[in-house]
């Protein structure tokens, strides 16, 4: 199950609004939607959770590029809505390169990477994942960890949030938990 919300700052604090991501099929709709909540160019902040999985948040001050932080990138990988927010960008790609490696860069000693001689796989593939495009992407978190920080949550904080309850707890610092639960 999925939820999403805008919490837009105004000078009389945050208002919340849950929004539907439906139309929105990259990460400028995305920008686009929370610019149309922003009251003078104001911080809007789009929160998007996948119960249990993943959470993301994406910061748009006035006509800035927006910033953005996902909990799991690979959990948010299987996910349309998380797909949005990996962009080339976020994931330290040139746009357009697809993922796969040309034929120059293979190494064709017989061995495929992360493998020894005698074939034992030295790597594990539990710390990536694949989009539905067939991206690959790490697990854990990603993007800018200081998104939050100047609102009250540090990147420390950040990091130890659960996504069970992140959304809820970063409302909280931010004063906006009530605004936020009355959308939910």
């Amino acid at each position: 199950m999925y939820f999403a919300a805008l919490l837009a700052r105004t000078e009389d604090g945050w208002e919340a609004s849950d929004t539907e991501l439906d139309d929105v099929e990259t990460l400028s709709d995305l920008s686009d939607l929370a610019r149309e909540a922003s009251v003078d160019d104001d911080t809007v902040l789009v929160y998007i959770e996948q119960e249990d999985a993943w959470f993301g948040v994406v910061r748009v001050d006035g006509e800035e590029d927006p910033r953005i932080y996902v909990s799991d990138a690979a959990a948010a990988a299987r996910s349309s809505y998380g797909e949005i927010l990996l962009t080339d960008e976020l994931l330290g790609r040139d746009p357009g390169d697809d993922g796969v490696a040309d034929l120059d860069s293979l190494d064709l000693d017989g061995t495929e990477d992360g493998e020894t001689e005698d074939g034992a796989d030295d790597d594990e593939d539990d710390d990536v994942g694949t989009t539905a495009k067939g991206r690959i992407v790490p697990s854990g978190p990603i993007g800018d960890r200081e998104v939050l920080a100047d609102l009250g949550v540090s990147e420390k904080e950040l990091l130890t949030l659960d996504s069970t309850d992140a959304l809820s707890e970063i409302a909280d610092v931010l004063g906006a938990a009530e605004v936020l639960e009355a959308v939910r």
